[in-house]
C-alpha cells in the first residue's frame, strides 16, 4: 500500500517532511499506545496534555505552558495578551511572518491588532529595521528559523541585541518557535537559553515533533492564565485533546536527539546539489535542516516534471513549488527528517538534474 499524491500517483519515497509515509494512522497509533497509562484519567492533572505542558515548560525554562489546538490560535492569543497588557495594538514582525502570510490576517479580523512589516522581505530582520519603527509596539515576533528564507537565523549576538532593543521600548518579545529544535542545531545552546530571550514562546507539536496537530504556548504564569481565557473564548479549550499530546510526546522522546544528524545530512545534500551545478541551494551551507533548492525553470514546468517523476519512480520531491519575482525561476523547500535520510546526497542531486531536464532546461542553461 502506498500513499497517494498528485492525482493518485503512489508515493514510495519522499523528500517532503510531512509526506504521509510515516504518518499513517496505524503507525502513529502504535507509537501513542506505547505511552498510554490505563490507570491515569486522560484529561486529569497527570494526563498526557498536562504532562506535555509541564515537560515543555521545563524544557523552555518557563513557569507555565498551555496546549492549543493550533499554532495560529496560540500565536494570535499571545499577541492579544501582550497588546491588552500594554494598551498598544501594533506588533512588528518580518514581512513573511506566518501570522500575516498564512492566517488570513486573523490578528486584525479577530483581535483588532495592526501588523508592522519590518525589514526586507528577502533578508533577515535586523536591529536597524526595528530601531526605525516610529511607533510604540505591543510586541515583536521572531521566527527561528525563518522558514521562507530557507531556514536562515540571525547570529546569536545579533538576536540578543534585537530583543534587548525591543524590550527597552516596553514591548514584549515573542518567539515563533514552530521549528525551534531545528534552530537549536545552529545555536547549539540549551532550549531554555534560547527561549529565555523571549516573554512568550510558541512551539508546534506536528512540525519538528511530527505529531498529529496542536501547539503549546509557554510563558510566565500570569500570561498563561490570561491566554487560557482567550483560548476558551476562541473555542480552543477542547476536551479529549490527549491523543494530540500523546503523538507529540512520542516525537519529543525520539526526534530532538536526531536533529544534529538531520542538519548534517542537509548540509551534505546541499553541497551535492550545488556541486552538480543544475540548481543552487540557499543558504549555502544550510544553517539548519531546512534549505531551499532554487531552479532555473518556471514553476508550471517544474510541477509537471515532478509529477512525471512521481508517476514513474514513486519519488515525491516537495510539498509545493514556490514561485518568485522572476517567472523563469522557482524553488522548493527541503526539510531533512526521517524521510530525507533515506536519500543519499548524490541521489538528490541526480533527481534535481533529471527534474530540470524534464522541465526543458539544458545543461548549459542550468549552469548559468
Amino acid at each position: 500500500m502506498h500513499d497517494a499524491s498528485d492525482g493518485g500517483a503512489p508515493v514510495r519515497r519522499s523528500l517532503f517532511l510531512h509526506a504521509p509515509l510515516r504518518r499513517r494512522p496505524r503507525a502513529m497509533l502504535e507509537q501513542m499506545l506505547r505511552l498510554v497509562d490505563e490507570d491515569t484519567p486522560p484529561d486529569g492533572p497527570d494526563g498526557p496534555v498536562a504532562v506535555l505542558e509541564r515537560r515543555l515548560a521545563g524544557l523552555l525554562g518557563k513557569e507555565s505552558a498551555l496546549f492549543f489546538p493550533s499554532g495560529t490560535m496560540a500565536q494570535q492569543v499571545a499577541l492579544r495578551v501582550h497588546a491588552d497588557a500594554r494598551g498598544r495594538r501594533t506588533f512588528a514582525a518580518h514581512p513573511q511572518s506566518h501570522l500575516d502570510v498564512w492566517e488570513e490576517q486573523g490578528y486584525n479580523a479577530v483581535h483588532g491588532l495592526r501588523f508592522r512589516r519590518t525589514g526586507d522581505p528577502f533578508e533577515l530582520m535586523t536591529a536597524r529595521d526595528l530601531a526605525a519603527i516610529g511607533e510604540p509596539l505591543a510586541a515583536a515576533v521572531w521566527e527561528l528559523p525563518q522558514r521562507d528564507l530557507g531556514g536562515l537565523l540571525p547570529e546569536w549576538d545579533d538576536l540578543c541585541d534585537q530583543v534587548a532593543l525591543v524590550r527597552a521600548s516596553g514591548a514584549a518579545a515573542h518567539l515563533d518557535g514552530a521549528r525551534l529544535w531545528e534552530a537549536q542545531t545552529y545555536y547549539r545552546r540549551p532550549l531554555d537559553q534560547i527561549a529565555g530571550l523571549f516573554d512568550t514562546v510558541y512551539v508546534s507539536l506536528y512540525k519538528s515533533l511530527q505529531g498529529v496537530r496542536g501547539a503549546v504556548l509557554a510563558a510566565d504564569a500570569d500570561t498563561v492564565r490570561a491566554a487560557a481565557v482567550w483560548r476558551q473564548r476562541l473555542g480552543g479549550g477542547i476536551a479529549d485533546a490527549w491523543p494530540l499530546a500523546l503523538a507529540a510526546m512520542a516525537g519529543l522522546d525520539t526526534l530532538p536527539p536526531r536533529m544534529a544528524a538531520f542538519r548534517d545530512h542537509a548540509i551534505a545534500i546541499a553541497a551535492a546539489v550545488n556541486a552538480d551545478g543544475a540548481a543552487r541551494v540557499h543558504p549555502d551551507p544550510p544553517q539548519t535542516p531546512i534549505f531551499h533548492v532554487h531552479l532555473p525553470a518556471p514553476r508550471a514546468a517544474v510541477e509537471r516534471a515532478g509529477a512525471a517523476i512521481l508517476a514513474e519512480q514513486g519519488v515525491q520531491l516537495w510539498g509545493r513549488v514556490r514561485s518568485g519575482p522572476d517567472p523563469s525561476r522557482c524553488s522548493f523547500e527541503v526539510t531533512v527528517g526521517e524521510n530525507a535520510m533515506d536519500f543519499t546526497p548524490d541521489e538528490v542531486a541526480a533527481l534535481v538534474r533529471d527534474l530540470l531536464a524534464r522541465a526543458g532546461v539544458t545543461a548549459g542553461r542550468a549552469a548559468t
